[in-house]
């Protein structure tokens, strides 16, 4: 599903027009990623977790030019389902 198509469904079942729709949607994911810019991890009850995990410095190697480098350590963003919302994508 795309955001417009997402932003389309939305406007079917609220019966709000689409560009409302496209505003909410747009500060939601806008929210999401400014708390998670703060290190903070976003929480939404009956969805699941968006969170930030961290990978540790490691040594990585170039194929191409036989060299190998350091990747520094640092945070990426993860979501993890809630346990109903997991179970319900489990039964289809």
């Amino acid at each position: 599903m795309t955001k417009a198509e997402l932003v389309n469904n939305i406007s079917l079942r609220t019966g709000v027009d689409k560009k409302t729709a496209l505003v909410i949607v747009e500060a939601m994911m806008e929210e999401i990623k400014d708390t998670m810019k703060n290190k903070e991890n976003v929480y939404l009850r009956g969805f699941g977790t968006f969170l930030l995990k961290r990978r540790a410095e490691k040594t990585a190697r170039n194929i191409s030019r036989n060299t190998t480098m350091v990747v520094p350590a640092h945070d990426i963003p993860v979501f993890k389902a809630c346990k109903t919302f997991a179970e319900q994508v489990e039964k289809i």
